[in-house]
């Protein structure tokens, strides 16, 4: 392909407001704009999808394209486990594979599968990432300071920060003594924990936070320490819940007599209440009353009520990992790939061997494309621009003259563009009438792996050949040019 008939709108400085050095190369080399991808950004990313459909295809997946609905349920119209195990996948704005199986081995031995093939993708690309632990599975990440997400680390320990698991600091201040039973008191308009603690002097680890939510549809009530914050994830999980949302105002009126920033776990009936491990052994706390602008003291869990007790919470810096004793640090990144090995759906049905219904093990996944892109570009780069891996470079070769008015040059580069091609290589011709310092300028800047350059020694049969990455520079005679760099790739 020839430059000059081609889209590809460099420049010298990237435009205010782009926050990482990714995005500001890949906006710079003309690969991107805002969210458009432009000509060498599709190619790039062609190339990833290449790569993704060729390990996918490798463990038995099929490609589908299901726009408006979700693939679980074109599932519905799987009839026996023989047809089992199933993966398929689809490329929309994202990745997104599926997997069926009969069984969680089954699903254990796909999630094993198909989170290969995905480090396998990212690996060729060469991005470095970082496995982040889930509740049901795990995130690939990159770190990156303006990054949508958040995970926990601690050394070798990182997690989703919704699934982190660490142990509470200390409450500031000493339960007190004594069994008194639970006492009510006004607290008018205090619905918050800040202002219930300004208000009763006590600091918000002497509270008890109160969140009713609805689990596909039934009201649970999950009590954390005040300064604490509710994981809907950890509580989805325990739950067992696919749909998991804050209950309404009409709900918890309805159930408790009384709206949020009121309500509490003693006396209450008919719904489960799930107690988060920072609050066993702790007594005599302030929790809701259940009446609007009451409260009570001298509330203690497992004695002035009943519940289940399980980690429910989320982490936050500075607290001690549970995992490995080490203090965890919140750091901000750009999630790259989910796997989540989902539970049984009891809407997915096939027929065993013994001709009875069999509900489906679910798994879940999904990987950007794009972000990948953006995490090579992060990565692999240098003050001249990009240094893609050649895998997922836009072309594997880009053929220099430094005066493409010469019909020697321009002879010499059709000749090298037409050999290349025949041995498989994807070949950008400069063919602009620029000036070569300009040419290499931008040749560097949208990182292609190799560059011949065709210029005075063409006289004695004498061509440079440019490695971007190491930027080493040979003299080479022209008709071993392509040689040298296959043996070099």
């Amino acid at each position: 392909m020839r430059w000059s008939k081609l889209f590809i709108p460099t420049l010298r400085e990237a435009p205010a407001g782009i926050a990482t050095a990714g995005d500001r190369l890949l906006t710079r080399a003309g690969y991107q704009r805002e969210d458009a991808w432009l000509f060498l950004g599709r190619r790039s990313l062609h190339r990833i999808m290449n790569m993704v459909r060729a390990e996918l295809d490798a463990l038995g997946a099929q490609e589908i394209l299901s726009p408006t609905q979700p693939m679980t349920q074109l599932a519905r119209e799987l009839r026996s486990y023989k047809q089992l195990p199933q993966i398929w996948y689809q490329f929309q704005d994202i990745l997104e594979v599926v997997s069926f199986d009969r069984s969680a081995e089954g699903r254990e031995e796909r999630y094993r599968a198909v989170g290969g093939a995905f480090q396998s993708v990212l690996s060729r690309c060469g991005v470095e990432c970082v496995t982040a632990e889930m509740v049901t599975g795990v995130r690939l990440v990159v770190p990156c300071e303006t990054g949508e997400d958040s995970i926990a680390r601690a050394g070798s320990y990182a997690a989703d920060l919704a699934s982190a698991v660490s142990t509470a600091t200390v409450p500031a201040a000493a339960d007190p003594e004594g069994d008194s039973a639970p006492e009510p008191f006004h607290t008018p308009s205090r619905k918050t924990i800040a202002e219930l603690a300004d208000f009763t002097g006590l600091p918000e680890t002497s509270h008890i936070k109160s969140l009713v939510m609805s689990a596909d549809g039934e009201l649970v009530m999950a009590v954390i320490r005040g300064d604490h914050q509710l994981s809907e994830a950890k509580l989805a999980h325990v739950v067992k819940a696919r749909e998991l949302r804050p209950a309404t105002p009409e709900e918890m009126r309805k159930q408790f007599g009384a709206g949020a920033g009121s309500l509490g776990p003693v006396g209450v009936t008919g719904i489960q209440i799930l107690a988060d491990e920072a609050l066993r052994g702790r007594r005599n706390m302030i929790a809701g009353a259940n009446r609007d602008d009451y409260h009570l003291r001298h509330v203690t869990p497992g004695k002035s009520f009943e519940a289940d007790f399980f980690d429910l919470r989320q982490a936050a810096e500075g607290e001690i990992c549970a995992a490995n004793g080490e203090t965890l640090q919140i750091e901000s990144v750009r999630s790259l790939a989910l796997l989540a090995k989902e539970r049984l759906d009891d809407e997915l049905h096939v027929t065993d061997e013994s001709g009875k219904e069999a509900a489906l093990f679910v798994g879940l996944y999904s990987l950007s494309l794009t972000k990948i892109l953006w995490a090579a570009a992060e990565q692999h780069q240098d003050a001249d621009g990009l240094i893609l891996p050649a895998s997922i470079a836009p072309f594997d070769l880009v053929i220099t003259p430094v005066d493409f008015n010469s019909e020697a040059q321009r002879g010499a580069a059709q000749t090298i563009s037409d050999a290349a091609a025949g041995v498989g290589l994807e070949v950008l011709l400069d063919d602009r009438e620029e000036r070569p310092g300009v040419k290499f300028k931008d040749a560097d800047l949208i990182g292609i792996p190799w560059r011949i350059t065709i210029g005075k020694k063409l006289d004695q049969g004498i061509v440079e050949v440019f490695e971007r990455r190491t930027k080493h520079k040979s003299d080479v005679p022209l008709g071993e040019a392509l040689g040298f760099i296959h043996t070099r790739r």
